[in-house]
């Protein structure tokens, strides 16, 4: 992925900016996830929390407990309801974009699938990719 990236919500009210290449890029089906995506999974982007930089707009936050007990929250665009990016209490040096609200997100390459206990039978799994039915103890090589 080329750096420095950028991305922001539909109706432009909200822009950052990230200066580092992904640590990770997952497909997550979580059901947290998949209530926040509005389907089967989202495809979060995680990046070093210092290389992001929110250039305009605010963000509206709402806070869940995750299946793990820790507390996660995802931020969203509260003019048009564009979900950007979330926060894990557990990993505060980390930010977990919503692929969707990057610029341009074809030069993503995900990497693995986690929370596959919570898949919905209808979404589709790349059996290319390494899965796992939880969080992975470590974030998935770079590939």
């Amino acid at each position: 992925m080329p750096v420095p990236f950028q991305g922001g919500c539909r109706c432009g009210a909200v822009r950052y900016e990230v200066t580092a290449e992904p640590i990770a890029v997952v497909d997550c089906h979580c059901r947290d996830c998949q209530y926040s995506s509005g389907t089967g999974f989202a495809t979060i982007v995680l990046v070093p929390r210092p290389a992001f930089r929110q250039l305009s707009g605010t963000t509206q936050g709402h806070t869940v407990t995750a299946d793990s007990g820790n507390k996660v929250t995802r931020h969203f665009c509260p003019t048009c309801g564009t979900p950007l990016f979330g926060e894990n209490e557990t990993k505060p040096g980390v930010l977990a974009i919503k692929a969707a609200s990057l610029d341009d997100p074809s030069a993503l390459k995900v990497m693995a699938a986690i929370f596959t206990k919570s898949a919905q039978p209808w979404s589709h799994l790349d059996p290319a990719l390494p899965a796992f039915v939880g969080m992975p103890p470590a974030p998935p090589p770079k590939g």
